[in-house]
């Protein structure tokens, strides 16, 4: 999990033949095949899709095994980089203050698909870098904290599940007209795999406040008095930590390209601007390497105590 979580560090998500790329290509040929605007017709096509990377994970697993222990180190860091993308989400939302700052509107509009579903032709500046913020916080626990968690708790087919259920809701399960009832079971999938982690996020930002300059106090108290409010039962808990240790104000009018949601206020400072945004790329760096921490502590303390130490 190291070893992959250096190579993201390092080289980022590869830029042509992505995997995961790969395997959306593959979900939206099924998709043509096994869409029916119904909840069951949804599940199956979950069931399908994640079951066959389930096998295929294992497959791998059980490969390396036979093959000895530097080829199941190899192929759980070659996993374990696939499923991450930390780095990346760090450099579009540090290219994204980049645009801000210099009040290139466009090129930010043209950046934040990357980061999030929202319609950035509605957005002003204000907008643009609140979804940004919000985008970073979300991604710190679904493209970070989750693979790792996910990787350590289930080898290599426990992290490519997870890759392809997160996948698989970001391109289904969200409230259109098309994937209302479709995109019910992916969603809450995702809601499931994500849980744990987006807990252990929210702590480990609480953690990694000082490191932008924010209280770990406010980054508590407004996960606890704003998380439960947000729709999302995940998203919530990150995006107030965040808040609370940024000092910043989230939540609001949130535009996208099938609907209008008004989210709840997160966080009581004040709305987030381009210096705030490059302080929320800091501490999800900040959360991300603590996180690492914690899954290779984890992980030696649960072999110390098989070995009887």
């Amino acid at each position: 999990m190291l070893a992959g979580y250096l190579a993201d560090l390092v080289l980022a998500d590869p830029r042509v033949a992505h995997p995961v790329a790969g395997f959306g290509t593959v979900a939206i040929t099924l998709e043509r095949r096994s869409y029916r605007d119904s909840r069951v017709g949804g599940a199956v096509h979950v069931v399908v899709v994640v079951g066959a990377v389930s096998l295929l994970g294992a497959a791998l697993q059980r490969f390396a095994r036979r093959r000895g222990p530097s080829w199941s180190i190899i192929t759980t860091a070659v996993a374990t980089w696939v499923a991450l993308g930390g780095t990346s989400l760090a450099r579009i939302g540090s290219a994204m203050d980049e645009q801000l700052r210099e009040d290139d509107l466009e090129g930010a509009r043209r950046l934040l698909p990357s980061l999030c579903g929202r319609d950035p032709a509605q957005l002003d500046a204000a907008g643009l870098t609140r979804a940004a913020l919000e985008s970073v916080a979300e991604n710190t626990s679904d493209a970070q904290v989750a693979p790792l968690l996910w990787a350590c708790v289930g080898g290599v087919p426990g992290v490519l599940a997870y890759r392809a259920v997160n996948t698989l809701d970001a391109m289904i399960g969200h409230h259109s007209p098309r994937y209302e009832r479709f995109g019910w079971a992916a969603a809450r999938l995702d809601d499931a795999a994500n849980y744990v982690a987006a807990r252990v996020t929210a702590g480990l930002t609480v953690l990694c406040a000082p490191v932008v300059g924010g209280s770990p106090a406010s980054a508590i108290a407004a996960w606890r008095r704003d998380a439960g409010r947000h729709p999302s039962p995940n998203a919530g808990v990150v995006e107030a930590a965040f808040a609370g240790a940024l000092g910043v104000r989230l939540g609001g009018p949130t535009q996208y390209h099938y609907e209008l949601q008004i989210r709840p206020i997160l966080g009581d400072g004040t709305p987030p601007t381009a210096t705030d945004l490059r302080r929320a790329v800091r501490l999800s760096r900040a959360v991300q390497a603590a996180a690492v921490l914690f899954v290779v502590g984890a992980t030696g303390l649960s072999a110390g105590v098989r070995s009887g130490w």
